[in-house]
């Protein structure tokens, strides 16, 4: 089991089991053993993480009276990462077979691999001086016509 603090304070911890999985399955109609699909689908979309997180830690929420709108709430910024790994971890030691499990850890793996790197290239291009030259071109296009434009008769006010 894995756990993880959200910014409330409280702390969940994240079992992945048959009955998580049916829960998951049960109010989401998404399937966590759907590795190739939910997967990768966790990886990058926070709400359904979140979403999924909450319905793996519903018993612990009913237990704590936390709704999923309070759960939601107290789910941002690196919270959200935290739960992340926490709920692939455990998605990861779910699988019974040892080689499904190395795979899975595998893929993984990769995906953060790919996404650090998707976030570096992100970076290297926002900090590029050849971005800061294409934006002053385009705001100067845009100056240009609008300043060389003559007013529609429409906006023009009447003297």
């Amino acid at each position: 089991m894995r756990t993880f603090q959200d910014n409330a304070g409280r702390t969940w911890t994240v079992a992945i089991n048959v009955d998580a999985v049916k829960r998951v399955r049960d109010l989401l109609k998404e399937d966590l053993l759907d590795v190739e699909n939910v997967l990768k689908r966790l990886m990058i979309d926070p709400i359904l993480l979140c979403d999924c997180v909450y319905c793996v830690c519903k018993p612990q929420a009913d237990a704590e009276k936390v709704s999923d709108v309070d759960f939601a709430r107290a789910m941002a910024g690196d919270v959200i990462a935290q739960a992340k790994t926490a709920l692939v971890e455990e998605l990861v030691l779910f699988s019974p077979d040892p080689r499904d499990r190395e795979n899975l850890g595998i893929a993984v793996e990769k995906f953060n691999a790919m996404a650090t790197r998707a976030k570096e290239l992100v970076k290297a291009r926002l900090n590029s001086p050849a971005l800061s030259r294409e934006i002053e071109a385009a705001l100067s296009a845009v100056g240009v016509s609008f300043t060389n434009s003559p007013e529609s008769s429409a906006s023009t006010p009447d003297r």
